[in-house]
């Protein structure tokens, strides 16, 4: 019972204390601090993805071959289409590859709208508290900006319309999702997944080590949540 109420106020200190060192930080240092961080992790992650193969060459977000495809891709191979089904599969990643530069202005702007409080509730989040913030402010916008890119790649692959016809039959028994419907809606989606995913590789980076950041003001910001 001893060693119980020993570690509840060790936590309870804890947090006291870093609720007390993000009240030392002025408002204008805290927002200031964050929005550089995040600048600096969204841009790492676009130049990661929207280069040659950002996609096809990292295993955390290479994109597959969609579900519906998945389960017939045996089939189709031993049709002799293994080419075809690598193809759709290299053609989707250069098309996520090519649809990631279109973020940077969006993810910009987020930063730039991003108030006080939403800066001092990002700090006192979880890990990935400006990740959850970028993907709620912009995800909506950034399906839009990705699907003509995207289906501009795709439909030069030979068995886009082979999906998208199979997968839009399969929808109407609810047997594929809405996100799932079309190649180009599905790459879509797994494309702001992979962004996200290293948009968060980049906030736990700056938390967990904030003097490997290049600006002084995210080296103390971050500095004190350690």
């Amino acid at each position: 019972m001893f060693r119980m109420l020993v570690l509840l106020s060790l936590l309870w200190c804890n947090s006291y204390a870093t609720a007390a060192t993000l009240q030392s930080l002025s408002n204008a240092d805290a927002v200031a601090g964050l929005k550089q961080a995040l600048a600096d992790g969204s841009a790492a992650a676009v130049a990661q993805l929207g280069r040659e193969n950002g996609f096809l060459g990292n295993a955390k977000v290479k994109i597959p071959l969609p579900p519906t495809l998945q389960r017939v891709e045996g089939a189709l191979r031993f049709a002799g289409m293994s080419k075809q089904a690598d193809e759709l599969v290299i053609s989707m990643n250069h098309a996520a590859e090519a649809a990631v530069p279109e973020a940077k202005g969006l993810l910009s702007g987020a930063i730039k709208k991003m108030t006080v409080q939403d800066a001092k509730g990002i700090l006192e989040g979880g890990d990935t508290a400006a990740t959850d913030y970028f993907r709620r402010t912009t995800q909506a916008q950034l399906t839009q900006r990705f699907l003509p890119i995207v289906k501009k790649t795709t439909d030069r692959a030979g068995l886009a319309t082979q999906y998208n016809n199979l997968a839009g039959r399969a929808t109407q028994f609810g047997l594929v999702s809405k996100e799932q419907a079309t190649i180009e809606s599905y790459v879509t989606s797994k494309a702001l997944d992979g962004l996200y995913l290293m948009i968060a590789e980049q906030e736990k980076a700056f938390r967990q080590n904030p003097l490997s950041a290049t600006s002084d003001i995210v080296r103390k910001v971050f500095g004190l949540l350690k």
